[in-house]
Parts: structure tokens; C-alpha cells; sequence
């Protein structure tokens, strides 16, 4: 069962979300929160799966919950899909450098949006189809999330497999498509992937993504 909290400020757009993700056999909503004050509280004594949290709401905004739930040092963090209406590539460069495990836009099919739920708490990354291409010939052009990401140096300290699944995971894969390519177990795909990680000194493997397109170990694709 996959344990989720759903915090937005627009009652209509909380209610429906938790309700939408409720109706599925697999998905808990264990929480619902109006503002980011009470989703970091509910995130940090819950620990939910996922967190899907919108952007703009009062006290604390749905970035720097999930910013304030990386920096916690009390328990494992708590993936976080951010869910917002605004189409705007600087939000999607805030949301990735907090370390959100996933960025999509509110009016996605309902479909793709428990589909973006089941991803994160698998441990794959999500981007809006409608951004990602652009955010990532975006992110291989600037160095927006230069004080969080690690120089290209740090490829050296990858091993050969690891490279080879940082690539497969820069070009979109999931964990059982690599695992399928590699001819590994999915367990041995996530052990590679959590010693990437701090190696590239990124939180989550979006930022990994980022990483790899920033320091040309893949090219955006047109």
C-alpha cells in the first residue's frame, strides 16, 4: 500500500486529489494538509511514501517543504511529488534543486497523475511530458543548480557500471527497464543508484538526471 500526504491550499483541488488517489486499490491517503506549515509537520511525523505537494500555499511553499524535508537528519526523507498549475521552467529548476522526486502540472490526466504517484514511490523520477524536453535542453545550456551539483570531475569516481546506468537512467528509464537491459536484478539497480547519488552529491535521481545532461554524459535528444 502506498502511503500518501496531499497538501494544497485550494480546498476543491485537495479534496479531489485525495480523493482521485483514495479510489485506488494500492494508494492510502493518510493525510491531507491546507498549507506547508502543516504538510512539513504531517511529512515529518508521518513519513508517507509520497508527499504531493502544491507549489503555492501559505506559511511555507510546497519547494521549501520539500527543501526543509532534505535537510532533515531524523528518519529517511519522504519522496515528494510536486503538483502545480503554473507551467514556469523556474519553478521546475527550484522544485529539482529542493530535491522533489517529481514535477507535474495539475491538469495531467488523472491517469497520469496515479501513475506519477506509483513512480515516485518506486524511486522513479517524474517529469511533466509537457517540460521535461525543454527543461533538460535548459539544463544542459545553464548551470542553475550549480551549488547543489558536483563538477564533472565527479564522473571519475563513477564505476563503469554505474556510468552505464546513469545513462539509461538520463534517458528515461526505470528501474525494471534497466535492470532488463543490464540483464540484473532491480535490487542491483537500486543499490547502484544510491551510491551514485552522493558520488554526484545530488539528492534525488532527477538531479542525477540533471547532472548527467549538465556535464554532457548524454545529449538532449530533439
Amino acid at each position: 500500500m502506498i502511503r500518501v500526504l496531499v497538501a494544497d491550499d485550494q480546498p476543491l483541488a485537495r479534496a479531489g486529489l485525495a480523493a482521485l488517489l483514495a479510489a485506488e486499490p494500492d494508494v492510502e491517503v493518510v493525510a491531507t494538509a491546507p498549507d506547508g506549515v502543516q504538510a512539513l509537520e504531517l511529512a515529518a511525523s508521518l513519513r508517507p511514501d509520497v508527499a504531493c505537494l502544491d507549489i503555492r500555499m501559505p506559511g511555507l511553499t510546497g519547494i521549501e517543504v520539500t527543501r526543509a524535508l532534505g535537510d532533515r537528519d531524523d528518519g529517511p526523507s519522504v519522496p515528494v511529488l510536486i503538483l502545480t498549475t503554473f507551467d514556469l521552467d523556474e519553478y521546475v529548476f527550484e522544485a529539482l534543486e529542493a530535491g522533489a522526486s517529481g514535477f507535474l502540472l495539475k491538469d495531467a490526466e488523472p491517469e497520469d497523475i496515479v501513475r506519477a504517484v506509483r513512480n515516485v514511490a518506486a524511486g522513479n523520477g517524474t517529469l511533466d511530458q509537457a517540460v521535461t524536453r525543454r527543461v533538460l535542453r535548459e539544463f544542459s545550456r545553464r548551470r542553475a543548480l550549480q551549488r547543489v551539483l558536483t563538477s564533472a570531475e565527479a564522473a571519475g569516481h563513477l564505476t563503469p557500471r554505474e556510468r552505464e546506468i546513469l545513462e539509461l537512467l538520463a534517458q528515461g528509464m526505470s528501474n525494471d527497464a534497466i535492470a532488463a537491459a543490464l540483464t540484473v536484478e532491480v535490487s542491483t539497480v537500486k543499490s547502484h543508484i544510491v551510491r551514485i547519488l552522493p558520488k554526484l552529491g545530488v539528492r534525488s535521481r532527477l538531479q542525477a538526471v540533471v547532472w548527467a545532461y549538465q556535464n554532457k554524459v548524454v545529449t538532449p535528444q530533439d
